[in-house]
């Protein structure tokens, strides 16, 4: 059959079934474009720029002379602004994308507009951290997890099996940092018991200045009997650092962070950062919206999808597999 007469057969079909089938209605309206939108926990980081970076590499390859795919970015400013979130998944359904791909700050706080859009018949990838529902179509992320173990086997290394540490927290409520923190916690317990975690229910909040704030209370606090620090994500590392820096201790206590920023990388080089655990944002921008397109062009997807992480140390630095990682093609 040709073509044309394909899509006049499709779009006569739809409009007897837009009622029940809403989907049906917004592919008629697109015609040959899926509009993707792309929501992440925040915009003004480092790690959120390169899954921004991911998303639009797909929107480029994935995009032929047959389909135009149209991502959408939007997220809230802070890392903490839950109802912002959810407003902007509502914003979303009202304007009838295809489908959304989602990092929800909150594992139980976004279960609600995730259903609300599956009702719509709008689909969601999950993406970064883990949302507390069935209601999903994948789920593209690290292992964060592992990413706690390999801090704590760095840990564990660097000060031969004894000292005193601390973990600085992200934020209640952030299933990707919980799990790393867990990772940490129990490998530290199990294969480090000669290391004692002096304190592990300290948050950062949601920015570097929120987080320098909580490190100088903790260094205040412990400073004086501390052998290491782990710190769980972009802004509590980078809080942890400049707190540290003040007050002329870089470098002097373990301290290891999550993800990865120039400065991060010149403090690896000053001796100030002993190894981070970094993720590959860029790859899971890219396999999010992918994952998403796939889905909507009714090829199977795998319900979790692994994008890896790695260790970072003044030792790897320099290998080629790192600064790939570190400097991946968008």
């Amino acid at each position: 059959m040709p073509r044309q007469i394909q899509r006049l057969a499709a779009a006569f079909v739809c409009a007897a079934l837009a009622a029940a089938h809403p989907a049906c209605s917004r592919q008629e309206a697109s015609g040959s474009s899926l509009s993707v939108a792309v929501i992440p926990k925040g915009t003004t980081h480092e790690f959120w720029k390169s899954i921004h970076a991911g998303a639009m590499k797909a929107q480029r390859e994935l995009s032929t002379s047959d389909l135009q795919v149209n991502v959408i970015w939007k997220g809230p400013l802070r890392e903490d602004d839950r109802e912002q979130q959810v407003q902007v998944v509502e914003g979303f359904l009202s304007q009838g994308v295809d489908g959304i791909v989602l990092a929800p700050l909150d594992e139980r706080a976004l279960v609600r507009p995730v259903l609300e859009a599956k009702r719509a018949g709008i689909p969601t990838v999950i993406f970064d951290s883990d949302l507390a529902s069935e209601e999903i179509v994948s789920f593209v992320a690290t292992d964060n997890y592992q990413g706690g173990v390999l801090a704590a086997d760095r840990m564990g290394e660097l000060l031969d099996g004894k000292g005193r540490v601390l973990l600085l927290r992200y934020q209640e409520g952030s299933a990707s940092t919980t799990a790393r923190e867990n990772g940490f916690l129990e490998r530290m317990q199990s294969r480090f018991p000669g290391i004692d975690v002096m304190s592990s229910d300290q948050y950062a909040g949601p920015t570097r200045d929120t987080a320098k704030r909580a490190s100088e209370n903790l260094l205040n606090r412990f400073g004086g009997d501390l052998s290491g620090i782990f710190c769980v994500n972009e802004s509590s590392t980078a809080g942890m650092l400049l707190a540290l820096q003040d007050i002329g201790r870089a470098g002097q206590i373990a301290f290891l962070g999550f993800d990865a920023s120039e400065p991060f990388i010149a403090a690896i080089r000053e001796g100030q950062l002993h190894g981070i655990v970094i993720q590959n944002p860029v790859n899971m921008g890219y396999l999010g919206v992918k994952t998403m397109v796939d889905h909507l062009q009714g090829r199977a997807v795998q319900k979790r999808v692994d994008t890896g992480v790695w260790l970072i140390t003044p030792e790897n630095l320099d290998s080629s597999e790192t600064q790939q990682l570190l400097h991946p093609e968008t």
